[in-house]
């Protein structure tokens, strides 16, 4: 049974939720620093990130690069907005399938709940077509694989 939620809000937004058995300070450094993004943040199994560029301050670049080590491979561009230590994460990203996808304003923040944390991903897409475009990619099946080995990692 999965932990994680995906549910859709108005015409633009995807909100995910997933509880984890970790405390804030971790799950914000598993999101901020390339060493650990590059262990977890993979999708399905057989992925593996061999570029990983995580500059976490406002303004600070990111770059995700993904293969299947048969080909294949797509990447991420973004930048941070606002970073509030151990809480929460403001960035833009664009999904390169080779063409950039439109921004995609995220917030993600890490709230303490009971001996865990509960994280909640709040994304803004610029319209309804591009959500469904995102959805219809498999990217649910991808963040619950990536959760779960983060759930390992912490």
């Amino acid at each position: 049974m999965s932990k994680m939620t995906l549910v859709t809000e108005g015409d633009k937004h995807i909100v995910v939720t997933r509880h984890f058995d970790a405390p804030p300070e971790g799950l914000y450094r598993a999101h901020t620093e390339p060493e650990l993004i590059r262990k977890w943040m993979l999708g399905p199994e057989g992925w593996t990130m061999p570029v990983c560029i995580s500059e976490a301050h406002p303004g600070g670049k990111i770059r995700y690069e993904w293969s299947n080590g048969k080909g294949a491979g797509f990447h991420l561009t973004g930048e941070y907005l606002e970073l509030e230590p151990y809480s929460r994460i403001v960035h833009v990203e664009r999904m390169h399938l080779p063409e950039p996808t439109p921004d995609n304003h995220v917030e993600t923040r890490f709230d303490p709940d009971g001996a865990g944390t509960l994280m909640t991903m709040r994304m803004t897409l610029p319209d309804a077509e591009t959500r469904a475009h995102m959805l219809a990619t498999g990217m649910e099946h991808g963040m619950e694989a990536s959760y779960v080995r983060l759930e390992g990692l912490l």
